[in-house]
């Protein structure tokens, strides 16, 4: 595993370049896909620690130990939106844990896990430790029916997802299962105006808004309502063009279909009766007009009731929301179907901890917009955004549970003196 996080240093650009060219992204977010990724196969380098199983003398010459061993083959269904982050949260935590892997990537944009997997290969991963396969829906009830995999990880839409968690586990699989989001931000009037407006736009618009912690919904509590101009400002101000030219902020959707759809939406939106502060239909660069392109958007004057507001847009399309009271956003936010994540912004030490206690989220961020955990936790969303209710443990301690079957082993071995005895047939009681 050392070998292999040396080589993805090596080819951080490489991996990066193949990003871009295929997804979109701009190359300085394709870089930092592969970071997030680079940073859990750091952390797996320390799995004889994770490794570890337990041991306690339970009763005078028995103990009871506990060992962890390796599921056998497992397999990763990975998404278009994290080519390299996605394969490195399975790759790292799948191998160290024993097990051998089948990825198979998104048709959309394969090439970073291609390289992933020669790199495998480079840093002297056993042949056949590391398998890539590819194609669609066919190829995922393969890998859904075959009894030889064992266990299934997930990363997409909730239709998908909960296909796969449902197949997956009426054949006897394990299944986790990632799926859709709808992030929340509560302003509040004490935040650091300027910091927050930053951030808002940071998180909402970064890779086009298609990833499965973009905040999409900002909710102004009480005066907050007013500083929508300047949010507004600080969008126009993006630059949107393809993800290899310099200045460039975000790039395009990643397909025809996506802009279509996303485009719906907006439309939708402007029929329901919100606002469109700003609309980035339409936008074209002038060296790439036959792009799929949607320019940061801003949708105001939206309710729950509102399409807009029910599904996740997965593209550059901030809704907001405005509400009168910190109560009344948290209620708004867990009248929410979806838990990956929420944020609050606010300089008040009470207010972040009536927010931490009351939001029914995975993962929150106090001040931070994209509360995705490092590597030393675990992914956790909940309730809609995890399929079937189940947990979502791809990284850290959860993820070595999840690619590991625990053995527990009780032995006895006296230390008496071995003379014949009778042989007893009641319940041990330890005296």
């Amino acid at each position: 595993m050392f070998r292999y996080v040396a080589l993805i240093k090596e080819n951080w650009d490489r991996l990066a370049a193949s990003i871009t060219l295929e997804q979109g992204k701009t190359f300085a977010d394709a870089r930092g896909d592969v970071l997030r990724g680079l940073q859990v196969a750091e952390a797996a380098c320390a799995g004889p620690e994770y490794m570890k199983g337990e041991i306690l003398e339970v009763a005078k010459d028995m103990e009871t130990r506990t060992y962890r061993e390796p599921l056998g083959v497992v397999a990763a269904i990975c998404p278009f939106n994290f080519p390299a982050m996605i394969p490195l949260w399975c790759i790292p935590i799948a191998t160290i844990t024993g097990n051998t892997l089948v990825l198979k990537p998104s048709e959309r944009d394969p090439g970073a896990a291609m390289i992933l997997a020669e790199l495998a290969e480079k840093a002297g991963f056993p042949k056949g430790v590391i398998n890539v396969v590819h194609g669609a829906h066919d190829t995922v009830n393969y890998l859904l029916d075959s009894p030889a995999i064992k266990a299934i990880s997930f990363v997409g839409s909730n239709k998908a997802g909960e296909y796969i968690f449902t197949r997956g586990s009426a054949n006897g699989k394990r299944v986790q299962a990632n799926l859709g989001a709808k992030n929340h931000a509560l302003i509040m009037p004490d935040c650091d105006k300027g910091a927050t407006l930053d951030a808002i736009v940071s998180a909402a618009f970064g890779a086009a808004g298609q990833r499965c912690m973009a905040l999409s919904v900002a909710v102004f509590v009480g005066e907050t309502r007013s500083w929508l101009d300047e949010l507004v400002a600080k969008a126009k101000a993006l630059r949107t063009d393809a993800g290899f030219e310099d200045g460039a902020d975000l790039g395009p959707v990643v397909t025809p279909e996506s802009k279509s759809r996303i485009e719906s939406l907006i439309a939708s939106a402007e029929a329901e009766g919100a606002k469109l502060l700003l609309d980035g239909r339409g936008y074209k660069p002038a060296k790439y007009p036959n792009g799929n392109w949607v320019a940061p958007t801003i949708i105001a004057n939206v309710t729950p009731s509102q399409q807009c507001y029910k599904e996740e847009v997965f593209g550059p399309v901030l809704v907001c929301v405005e509400v009168d009271t910190l109560e009344a956003g948290i209620e708004l936010i867990n009248n929410n179907d979806y838990g990956n994540g929420a944020a609050v912004f606010t300089s008040s030490g009470a207010v972040a901890e009536r927010f931490r206690r009351n939001i029914e989220a995975g993962q929150l961020g106090i001040n931070v917009p994209i509360p995705v955990p490092l590597p030393m936790f675990s992914f956790t969303g909940n309730k809609k955004s995890v399929a079937g209710g189940g947990a979502s443990t791809f990284y850290g301690k959860p993820g070595v549970n999840f690619y590991t079957q625990l053995k527990t082993v009780t032995s006895k071995w006296s230390t008496a003196s071995i003379s014949p005895a009778k042989a007893e047939l009641s319940m041990p009681t330890g005296s």
